[in-house]
């Protein structure tokens, strides 16, 4: 599922004519700041000092239930989100919601049992020096 796209389009620059009548450069062109939709929202999800589960970035969450239909929307988004391993990075960004505050719902959801969280997969750095030498073993052997 990918994210909704928003508009990317800048909005129109306007000449302004120098001071001697010739007309002035193009200024260059003005991010679009985004405000919060709603802070207050953000806070509700939140609640004041809700603890959190030890979730990085890379941690991946897969949805084990679904949602009840009394849901708080975010909850029914991450469990639909969240059918195949999904990272916490990644659910912030679908969602546009801010890292701590999807670890906050990622945290309640943990506590339903809803969801469960993953360790990422780490590659060890070398591989195993027995598997090695058995297969260079094998092929001495050929």
């Amino acid at each position: 599922m990918t994210p909704p796209q928003g508009s990317s389009h800048s909005p129109p620059h306007s000449e302004t004519p120098a001071k001697d009548g010739a007309p002035a450069c193009d200024a260059p062109p003005q991010r679009e700041r985004r405000s919060p939709e709603n802070p207050e929202r953000l806070y509700i999800l939140t609640g004041e000092g809700t603890d959190r589960a030890p979730l990085d970035l890379v941690t991946l969450i897969v949805a084990a239930g679904e949602a009840a239909p009394t849901a708080q929307p975010e909850h029914s988004a991450i469990l639909r989100l969240c059918t195949t391993p999904l990272s916490v990075a990644e659910l912030s960004a679908y969602m546009a919601l801010p890292f701590s505050v999807v670890t906050v719902v990622l945290t309640e959801l943990l506590a339903t049992e809803l969801i469960q969280a993953r360790a990422p997969v780490v590659r060890s750095a070398l591989p195993d020096r027995s598997l090695l030498e058995a297969v260079m073993h094998g092929l001495q052997k050929l």
